[in-house]
């Protein structure tokens, strides 16, 4: 990483730890407010079989990413085809098993790479929240950090080709959750129709705080963040084909600002937000993919949002990317990592990182850790010159997002949890 790149690295840290609560690291998907970002200087760039804290084997699988607080881990499994949804919790220090809460749960059609256990939790000081789905039923749920289930709610039908992957975000009390599904015409299996909308519950009581409709176009597996701007107040960001990328008013749900026009296809990935320069990226399995950056708008001085740039092939469809001052990392599905500049779009570099993924990236001390499917850890440097640093076998299938906490990290395979890296726990 060049020097003259310290300053705006370190600001953009300083900023996420900033924007964090009191030390807790991973507490929903993708880390900070969906940045990606770790602090910690105990996960080694040459990862190798001494740096192996634990690996243990779920009691089923999945593709959620696992989240934490303090020393307990949560994630969700399921049975597959046997059908069944848990959640489970693991002691952070030696990775064994505290609880488990199971759900019913039929198996349906959803699409081969997808899990009835894709979404991942989302957790603060008192509660872990989950949400998964039945055709019919699109649930949500709160347990206390010892299993016990404190409220759940039945957001009606959940209509999508591929079932679900809408993970919920914890923001000042009130549990934030993406619902966009499908038109019930591209659904022609099930004679039913589901209700899109966003919504904030209570996260102490699940109650409904306020509920924004959106129109049924495609399904949007986009986990939302907060983007604050200079002078203003926080926004929530979702990013949809429907609505395009919009911000909302976190207080009352009022939309404050949508640029429609920002996709023609799913949006999967995460936003990412760089300045006053929000990504998003859209696909689909044949592919076609693309980035949009937009220009915020701001709805006190009544501005529009614009389009700033857009990216092409290769370009991430699931994957979220990472930014970091004024550069951004793009990891697109087929392995191809992409750096911008982000005030202009400006192409640094375009090289192939690795083989195909689904999970994505984490920058931990200047450096990129992502997962193939295959399970290769891949490390690369977080800089504007592409330079590959290292490869780790975990050799399972892997389409999950690492988590970094507590000085390590843990990452899910389809059937297993893992903890890499850090202080090893003392000997009892």
């Amino acid at each position: 990483m060049k020097t003259s790149q310290y300053p705006l690295v370190l600001a953009a840290v300083l900023a996420v730890s900033a924007a964090g609560s009191s030390a807790q690291e991973w507490t929903r998907f993708h880390g900070p407010n969906g940045t990606g970002i770790s602090h910690a200087k105990t996960i080694p760039t040459k990862i190798g079989d001494a740096d192996v804290n634990w690996k243990v084997e779920l009691p089923g699988v999945g593709h959620s990413s696992p989240v934490l607080w303090g020393e307990k881990i949560f994630v969700t499994t399921t049975g597959d085809k046997a059908g069944g949804f848990s959640v489970v919790c693991l002691n952070a220090r030696d990775g064994k098993q505290l609880w488990k809460k199971d759900y019913p749960l039929e198996a349906f059609r959803r699409h081969n790479f997808n899990h009835f256990a894709s979404s991942t939790p989302a957790v603060d000081a008192e509660r872990v929240y989950v949400s998964w789905n039945q055709p019919d039923h699109f649930y949500l749920a709160a347990l206390d950090h010892t299993g016990n289930e404190k409220w759940k709610r039945d957001l009606g039908p959940f209509v999508s080709q591929h079932a679900c992957g809408i993970s919920p975000i914890v923001h000042n009390g009130r549990v934030i959750l993406g619902n966009e599904q499908d038109d019930i015409k591209a659904d022609k299996a099930h004679a039913r129709s589901g209700e899109s909308f966003i919504t904030a519950l209570d996260a102490k009581s699940g109650s409904t705080v306020w509920q924004t409709p959106r129109k049924s176009v495609v399904v949007a597996y986009s986990t939302p963040c907060v983007y604050t701007p200079k002078g203003g107040k926080p926004a929530l960001i979702f990013n949809s084909q429907g609505h395009g990328i919009y911000a909302v008013n976190p207080d009352n749900g009022r939309v404050l600002w949508e640029f429609e026009k920002a996709f023609t296809m799913r949006s999967v990935s995460s936003p990412l937000i760089a300045g006053d320069i929000i990504y998003g990226s859209c696909g689909s399995g044949a592919g076609g993919n693309y980035v949009t950056a937009v220009r915020a708008g701001d709805a006190a001085a009544k501005r529009a949002p614009e389009l700033a740039y857009t990216m092409k092939a290769p370009a991430p469809y699931v994957p979220t990317g990472i930014v970091v001052g004024d550069l951004v990392w793009l990891w697109s599905d087929s392995g191809f990592l992409t750096c911008l500049h982000a005030p202009t779009g400006q192409v640094r570099f375009q090289e192939r990182a690795s083989t195909d993924i689904f999970g994505s990236p984490v920058w931990v001390d200047g450096r990129l850790f992502c997962v193939t499917r295959t399970g290769d850890l891949v490390v690369v440097e977080a800089g504007d010159k592409f330079n590959p640093l290292h490869t780790y076998k975990l050799g399972e299938l892997c389409h999950s997002t690492p988590a970094v906490a507590l000085g390590r990290m843990f990452i899910r395979t389809e059937k297993r949890l893992w903890s890499l890296g850090g202080a090893k726990p003392a000997a009892k």
